[in-house]
């Protein structure tokens, strides 16, 4: 006779993410993980990989905290505003709040800072960007080292997620347009150390960024367990005022330099 007890299971913190028949909590406690953005997407990405199990993150970001970000940013507080200090090394001090066993690395500075080398030491990429160049630059970067990266992005109400998985799926600059061309074009103008093209601030707010980053830690969870079957492959957008989503074709560019016609 089999003895099954009220409060079984109870003590495991994975308990039930283990009971997801598909979900591998080996694999995934073994990937290591680059986020790249730590502001409202990326503090909701964070937070859902470390309760989904995740061991293992990199987190990149050059800003300061501000008090605008604390309307959506799970781990920032008044004070880090009123203190400037920089947005990634206070994830993760929160993050040891939230699980002492995760090991998190803050980088606080340019991604495009990073050293080549270090690229290939991680599993997947999660991009939590505002700008097309950044943007640009970790899709050439993980598509080079054959790194899953998952893009999300919101605007007000509206967001996007793209899964690139390479090379069985178009990048983002097969996906460029003339509009993200000549904002390229102003800010790669720019001269000296100091940014002088400006980019207004966009509308934000936590439930279309906490509905854009649960997706993307999804895709993310999907594809360390093995279920590349299910991942998005194409683009999946978000019309929060009326709760819809709509899948977008994706094709691969034969004029990017990052593919080649064989492509399917």
């Amino acid at each position: 006779m089999t003895v099954i007890r009220a409060r079984e299971g109870d003590e495991d913190r994975w308990d039930r993410s283990r009971r997801i028949k598909w979900m591998d909590m080996e694999k995934l406690r073994s990937s290591s993980f680059l986020v790249v953005g730590a502001g409202a997407l990326g503090n909701e990405v964070v937070k859902d990989l470390i309760l989904s199990g995740a061991r293992k993150i990199t987190l990149v970001d050059m800003d300061h905290v501000v008090r605008s970000n604390l309307n959506r940013c799970i781990f920032f507080r008044e004070g880090d505003s009123e203190a400037r200090r920089p947005k990634a090394e206070v994830v993760a001090e929160r993050v040891q709040e939230l699980d002492p066993s995760v090991d998190i690395d803050p980088v606080v500075g340019k991604v495009e800072d990073l050293p080549e080398d270090s690229w290939g030491e991680h599993s997947i990429v999660l991009g939590c960007l505002d700008n097309v160049a950044a943007r640009l630059h970790v899709n050439s970067f993980s598509y080079f080292n054959m790194m899953p990266y998952i893009d999300g992005g919101t605007n007000g109400h509206a967001g996007r997620v793209q899964v690139i998985l390479p090379p069985s799926t178009p990048c983002l600059q097969c996906g460029l347009n003339r509009s993200h061309y000549r904002i390229l074009e102003r800010r790669n103008s720019c001269t000296g150390t100091e940014m002088t093209y400006f980019q207004p601030k966009m509308a934000a707010e936590i439930t279309t960024t906490a509905m854009v980053a649960a997706v993307q830690v999804r895709e993310a969870l999907k594809i360390v367990s093995g279920r590349d079957d299910s991942i998005i492959r194409n683009v999946l957008h978000l019309n929060g005022l009326h709760n819809t989503w709509e899948v977008l074709e994706a094709s691969f560019d034969p004029l990017c330099p990052l593919h080649h016609m064989g492509h399917e």
